[in-house]
């Protein structure tokens, strides 16, 4: 059935669910045996004629790259890259031409639907959209009126829109804004704002760079921005550039280094210090950056790296004393155009923090920090930039803050980015420490994807006295969907607007715009424009914010400011052309170029630093250097603070001692670890992001199943082979939250991947899999769409006998969820999930 008839059948499908009825959306066993194989493909050769081209983004992923969506008779036939994408240039990944399949998954909630009966069992039915604005506006005015705004909860996962639901939550006066940052980067920014200021990661300039040292980055599958960083570092490699990672296991990154060297976990900084060390000792440094940009002296520098030796490394580690100087020497002597780079292999551990400032300071030392070919950052342009302005009146900010969106033991969630601390979210709310009357979910699956989910998170969600209302925002009847008290049909990321901007690989400030291709159909509408419509249902004092009808007209406001470019208004511009490049030279050295008369105004200088007052509050904007006013790192001491006066005085505040250097202490737990215990790892396929891909039939198609893998040697100690079942016991850490010597946070039974390209210690899953809900391809099971009558007439026969991977039928199945067995364990200071640092015991079923 075609896209057309599709949209023409909603009647045939509302006169099947009609107004009231009430249905079931819980798991079914459908009847395998019917099966139909055949299917009529769409072809892009037989429908080229007419077509028409309009240049978006995909939101497959965080990366954001520029695409085509080629449209025939308001059906998309495909998408093809943009290339006046300054980063991605024309090519897309896998992920972006399967995100296509989301637009007419059969499966796929078109209805606004109320719960009946008790949350999670299921049972639903039909209502309008506005009996839907009604029922949200009256909750929320009742916490408006009894001035408890702050029970009012938004809680957004790769949420593009937070112009409109950040607007909307300081409009009816609540900073509950939750998302879920302390699970993805917390440490890695962190380590970046605490060393140069910069408020995302690093865009290294790859193409010009001879040397990248890579510690747990998994950039040719799975690192945010590692599409235009890969296709970059593939051009310097043919130019003779050498890659070395440091990985637990052989990721495809690490399979295409020129050296894979696979640490104990949580050593990385351990190896980087030392790398420090051989660097200063061998006189490789440069001398020039550390004397003018560092807050440190060199003499203080090797005080600092001075217990930190190769043979302390390598006992940490497991990796030769020798190939830790050796690599460390050939990175010095590649400077400028070298990097020393991190991701979630390195900072998501107990010590992350401290594990990602020591690599970031490898730069530091020997001079790469935003130079041609080296350690570069910046020149992104926010959302929030001047050139799209917020349109007035703009409503005021909440003036309190709540331990759930604010937690003080982890001042570093809040102090640059509003991060949070997300895994702690559901134990704060079991254990009442904050009320919840409305919590309104979007674009997230914390029963799938959050540590503990599947047990804290679906016994908070599930339990009215703890969460009075939930609704939630999804394009599927995700795990989040299933304990909620109202659905609503999300557009997909093809039917909406977006203003987006990324780290700039190119180093000069872009930004693009995600523009509707085709109409949402049968009742699926952007949660943006909900929003704006339920504001207006509550009145006064929260819909004089929202003077503007839709999402559309709120984005051209933004795009009012924009110059006139071809004749064209800023908006209408952005539509033809989907990308905005500034007309800048490369962001080379953004610390040494010179403050203009503008930036100057008003300003005075404290200890050779240059401040201004903003909001009552002293701010620094730059430094004197040879009698110049430059900007400087954007830190406190505006210098590359090797110390950082914010570790220090925020420590301080919790009691703690912390010197501000970046140093190495092995989590308790990992250093403790028995002979008979392994460490549990998660990570990231290439095809894959949380669970909003899963339910795409061509990804799933690709990697539907996720066994555990286990290095050779470990598995010949227990007995184990490739298709085994295992039984693997998880148990809390020793130290930080929820410390324990031995209590067991859960167990599951998974099948084994024996290979060889993962430390002998480690074992690591996948994530993304296993899930219950979400619809055929997510669960894995053949069958026909009975009695799933929420969904559109469209059917895909596909999914009725070409899921060759069901269970049913002997194939291997939807796969695993690790996170019922992987333990909440924030980290000191930023609170970023501990993902890598579970023991565990196994034993062969």
């Amino acid at each position: 059935m075609k896209r057309r008839d599709f949209l023409k059948n909603g009647a045939i499908t509302i006169a099947a669910l009609k107004l009231g009825e009430v249905i079931s959306l819980s798991p079914t066993k459908l009847n395998a045996s019917e099966i139909k194989t055949f299917q009529e493909f769409k072809t892009l050769a037989n429908n080229i004629k007419g077509i028409e081209r309009i240049p978006s983004v995909c939101l497959n992923c965080s990366t954001i790259c520029g695409m085509t969506v080629l449209v025939k008779d308001n059906e998309i036939l495909g998408v093809e890259g943009n290339p006046l994408d300054p980063n991605s240039q024309g090519k897309l990944c896998a992920k972006a031409h399967g995100g296509v399949n989301a637009v007419e998954y059969p499966e796929r909630i078109v209805y606004p639907l109320k719960r009946v009966g008790k949350r999670g069992d299921g049972l639903w039915k039909r209502i309008t959209m506005q009996e839907a604005y009604e029922l949200m506006a009256s909750k929320i005015k009742k916490c408006i009126e009894d001035k408890k705004p702050e029970e009012i909860v938004f809680h957004g996962g790769r949420n593009k829109m937070g112009d409109i639901t950040g607007r909307f939550m300081d409009a009816v006066g609540s900073p509950v804004i939750l998302n879920h940052r302390a699970l993805c980067s917390s440490n890695k920014r962190a380590a970046n704002y605490t060393t140069i200021g910069d408020t995302s990661w690093e865009t290294i300039d790859a193409i010009r760079c001879k040397y990248f040292l890579n510690f747990g980055s998994n950039f040719l599958e799975s690192h945010q921005g590692g599409f235009a960083l890969m296709k970059r570092f593939i051009e310097a490699k043919s130019n003779g550039a050498k890659l070395v990672t440091f990985d637990t296991r052989l990721s495809n990154t690490a399979g295409k280094s020129d050296e894979w060297f696979a640490p104990y976990p949580s050593s990385e900084g351990a190896i980087a210090l030392a790398m420090a060390n051989v660097i200063i000792n061998e006189k490789l440094y440069n001398k020039n950056f550390i004397k003018e940009w560092c807050n440190i002296s060199l003499k203080e520098l090797k005080e600092l790296v001075k217990p930190y030796t190769v043979e302390f490394a390598q006992e940490q580690s497991g990796i030769n004393a020798e190939d830790i100087k050796r690599l460390a020497i050939e990175f010095a002597k590649a400077a400028p155009n070298c990097a020393a780079f991190t991701n979630r292999g390195s900072q998501a551990h107990y010590n992350g923090l401290h594990n990602d400032r020591a690599v970031v300071i490898l730069n530091a030392l020997v001079g790469s920090v935003g130079k041609e070919g080296g350690y570069a950052y910046g020149g992104s342009k926010n959302k929030g930039h001047k050139s799209f302005p917020m349109p007035e009146p703009i409503p005021p900010k909440p003036s309190f803050s709540t331990d759930l969106e604010d937690p003080k033991l982890y001042p570093f969630a809040n102090k640059w980015q509003k991060m949070r601390v997300s895994e702690l979210v559901y134990d704060k709310i079991k254990t009442k420490k904050h009320n919840i009357q409305v919590y309104m979910s979007y674009t997230i699956s914390s029963p799938q994807t959050w540590p503990e989910g599947p047990q804290t998170a679906v016994e908070v969600l599930k339990d009215e006295k703890l969460i009075a209302f939930h609704v939630c925002s999804d394009v599927v009847y995700s795990e989040m969907a299933h304990y909620s008290d109202l659905i609503l049909p999300d557009a997909t990321y093809f039917e909406r607007y977006t203003i987006e901007g990324r780290n700039a690989y190119e180093l000069i400030p872009y930004f693009v715009l995600r523009q509707p291709a085709v109409k949402p159909p049968y009742d699926c509408e952007n949660f943006a424009d909900t929003l704006i419509k339920v504001a207006k249902k509550i009145g006064q004092p929260v819909s004089q914010y929202f003077k503007f009808d839709s999402y559309e007209e709120f984005i051209k406001l933004r795009f009012s400011k924009l110059p006139q470019k071809e004749g064209l208004s800023g908006f209408d511009y952005m539509k033809k052309y989907g990308v905005w490049i500034e007309d800048k030279p490369k962001n080379y050295e953004p610390y040494n170029i010179e403050l203009n008369e503008a930036q100057l105004k008003d300003s005075f200088i404290e200890n050779n630093i240059i401040y201004i007052n903003k909001k009552n509050k002293k701010e620094a904007i730059g430094i004197v250097k040879d009698g110049k006013k430059v900007r400087g790192f954007k830190t406190p001491s505006r210098k590359f603070e090797i110390c950082s006066n914010d570790i220090i005085n925020e420590a301080k505040k919790l009691g703690e001692k912390d010197d501000g250097f970046p140093h190495f202490k092995m989590p308790k737990s990992l250093k403790e670890k028995k002979e008979d215990e392994l460490i549990l790892t998660t990570f990231k396929w290439n095809v894959h992001t949380q669970a909003r891909t899963t339910p795409q039939k061509y990804l799933t198609e690709i990697v539907h199943d996720n066994p555990v893998w286990i290095n050779t040697q470990t598995a010949k100690k227990y007995k184990i082979k490739n298709g085994d079942i295992i039984k693997i016991t998880t148990y809390r850490p020793k130290e930080g939250y929820k410390a324990s010597q031995n209590e067991i946070v859960g167990t599951m039974k998974i099948k084994a991947f024996v290979t060889q390209g993962i430390h002998p210690e480690v074992i690591a899953i996948s994530n993304s899999l296993g899930m219950n809900y979400a619809g055929r391809i997510a669960k894995g099971r053949n069958g026909l769409k009975e009695n799933l009558k929420a969904y559109p007439e469209y059917e895909d026969l596909d999914l009725n006998g070409n899921i060759w991977w069901d269970k049913r039928f002997g194939g291997s199945g939807n796969g695993f969820n690790p996170n019922m067995v992987i333990p909440v364990n924030p980290a000191p200071l930023a609170g970023m999930q501990s993902w890598n640092d579970t023991i565990c015991k196994i034993e062969k079923v």
